[in-house]
């Protein structure tokens, strides 16, 4: 068997070993089963500032435990990863908030990636969803190649979604890869700057901005049945 043939399975096989290895942990280890559980639940608070003395409780490991907050999010998807951006931005400040929202967003969307291509779509259909993975298969087949770079820049469809969708394609680890850590890493900096700049009023500003997605989003979809019907 060459290197390449090899690569096609050993990859797959180490990411299900991983998560076989993860799940045995959580099913015999009583204290990674409470820190887990612990996590998602700050996750599933949706609260910046809780994410941030989450974070900073691991002391000199808090960015370790930042990126593994951002792995679980993608898992579990409990929030948006932006949540995060705030947060990091909080501990850390703007630019290493930045770099580690950045650095920790591309772990999070190379698990997703790895995930798909190792256990195919049926188990992914039933982690994200269908509608989800559907509305990801249609941005790919609209824009090819340049899919996930898009859906970076243009957060309509769900980062972890499109991660995983990508996995299902024959799109190379590492132009995925390159993509995604591209496409994501000037809002990652925005995310940071503006919570290291709005400490006291985070929240506030959360519900301000998810109002003007949601808004945005409303938009567009009205925009995209208008020219469907003048069609």
């Amino acid at each position: 068997m060459n290197g390449a043939g090899r690569g096609r399975w050993v990859r797959p096989f180490l990411t299900v070993l991983l998560l076989g290895a993860l799940g045995t942990a959580y099913l015999i280890s009583e204290a990674f089963r409470d820190e887990v559980n612990r996590a998602a639940g700050v996750l599933a608070s949706g609260d910046a500032s809780a994410l941030r003395d989450y974070i900073l409780s691991y002391g000199a490991w808090a960015p370790v435990a930042s990126a593994a907050l951002m792995v679980l999010q993608a898992l579990a998807a409990f929030v948006p990863s932006f949540l995060l951006g705030f947060a990091n931005g909080l501990a850390f400040g703007p630019v290493w908030g930045g770099l580690l929202s950045t650095v920790s967003g591309a772990l999070a969307a190379a698990v997703s990636f790895g995930i798909a291509r190792a256990v195919g779509r049926v188990p992914v259909e039933a982690l994200v969803g269908r509608r989800s993975l559907g509305a990801a298969d249609r941005w790919f087949a609209r824009y090819g190649a340049y899919a996930v770079l898009a859906a970076r820049l243009i957060p309509v469809v769900s980062f972890d979604a499109i991660s995983y969708a990508a996995g299902l394609t024959r799109m190379k680890f590492w132009s995925f890869l390159l993509a995604t850590t591209a496409g994501m890493a000037p809002a990652c900096f925005v995310y940071a700057y503006l919570g290291d700049r709005m400490p006291q009023n985070v929240n506030l500003f959360l519900a301000a901005f998810g109002i003007f997605v949601v808004g945005v989003v409303i938009a567009a979809v009205i925009q995209r049945r208008r020219r469907r019907k003048a069609i």
